[in-house]
């Protein structure tokens, strides 16, 4: 089994500033749309005035944005990837049954403070190719990676998922005190067992580890473990408790 920690929504590169937590949930933003391919603005999602507060009024309402990964009423997600993440889940034989966590940057509601948290999950049960085309079901969903192709190697992650609806403490994943990149860690994962992570100065001392600042794709080969399997087990539940 893999657990793949997930990075995606608004940062300070990709939207401008973090995503916000509005009456104790955290509503991680889409990035805005680079490909011309998106038909879902903020306003759409109901989140122009935070994309515009986000952004410092970059983007607003009426931009249209990347809806990925998509979570959607009946208690599944669609989440579409390509290029250099999609190849680097595929090296890592990511597939059936293995479980992404979301995470992004978000500002704490009272302090403002940046720090990075999980925000959802998927259980793939599904890896869906798009080179010969897209399912009509994701075309009636908007999805973006169905709407047109992102990459010559373009898929959609399918399968059992939900979002936060509260921001709780078990989800951070940043230090009290920052900055943003530094994590707890889970006791279960040590050196060696998360990709882009191989270097020993990321492993500090105190259960704390330096995640990589750039990248979207982060793999744990938790094999047969019980330990990360009840970690994982928490987290959907804080999830969707």
């Amino acid at each position: 089994m893999r657990i793949v920690f997930s990075r995606k929504g608004f940062d300070t590169s990709a939207g401008g500033g973090p995503s916000p937590i509005v009456d104790g949930a955290p509503v991680s933003l889409p990035i805005p749309d680079t490909k011309g391919l998106s038909r879902t603005t903020y306003g759409d999602l109901g989140l122009g005035e935070h994309a515009e507060n986000a952004s410092r009024g970059r983007l607003s309402a009426g931009d249209l944005c990347h809806h990925d990964p998509m979570f959607l009423p009946d208690g599944t997600c669609a989440f579409g990837q390509t290029g250099a993440a999609q190849t680097h889940l595929e090296r890592q034989g990511v597939t059936l049954g293995d479980v992404f966590v979301f995470f992004g940057l978000f500002a704490d509601e009272l302090s403002g403070e940046p720090h990075h948290r999980i925000f959802g999950y998927l259980k793939v049960e599904a890896i869906i190719a798009l080179s010969q085309g897209a399912p009509q079901v994701m075309l009636d969903l908007n999805h973006p990676h169905a709407l047109g192709m992102h990459g010559a190697n373009d898929a959609i992650w399918f399968g059992e998922g939900a979002v936060a609806a509260r921001a709780s403490e078990a989800l951070r994943l940043t230090v009290q005190g920052g900055p943003p990149s530094v994590w707890r860690r889970p006791d279960w994962l040590r050196r060696g067992g998360l990709s882009y992570h191989d270097r020993a100065d990321r492993w500090l001392r105190g259960g704390r580890l330096k995640s990589v600042a750039r990248g979207q794709e982060f793999v744990a080969d938790v094999g047969r473990r019980k330990a990360p399997r009840e970690w994982l087990k928490g987290i959907v539940a804080q999830i969707v408790g």
